[in-house]
């Protein structure tokens, strides 16, 4: 006998809920205008910068929340900009593409 028949000999009336599934796709805001992707060193580290949204800050923190966890790699959310840890230009842009924003690439 399993956990789950144990579960309906205890609770008779009890009826499972069905857990809906929520969609990978988010609703931000997805505007006209790319959004850059820099490459800079501070302090001799590699960090790439994600700016130029004009959207609502809490879209972009959630953004800036997702591809951390994507490309599971520290970074910080700061002055409108998005800070990630290391040379990640590809992925970014590659994962931002894929949302359907328009990225453009800025320098090197």
């Amino acid at each position: 006998m399993d956990l789950k028949d144990q579960l309906k000999n205890l609770f008779p009336d009890h009826k499972p809920e069905t857990v809906e599934q929520q969609d990978k796709t988010s609703d931000i805001w997805l505007q006209d205008d790319p959004i850059l992707c820099k490459y800079e060193k501070r302090k001799g580290k590699p960090i790439t910068i994600i700016e130029g949204y004009t959207g609502a800050t809490e879209d972009f923190k959630l953004l800036a929340k997702e591809l951390k966890q994507t490309l599971s790699v520290g970074g910080s959310f700061k002055d409108n900009k998005i800070i990630i840890q290391g040379d990640y230009r590809d992925k970014i842009m590659a994962i931002l593409k894929d949302k359907g924003f328009n990225v453009k690439r800025v320098g090197g």
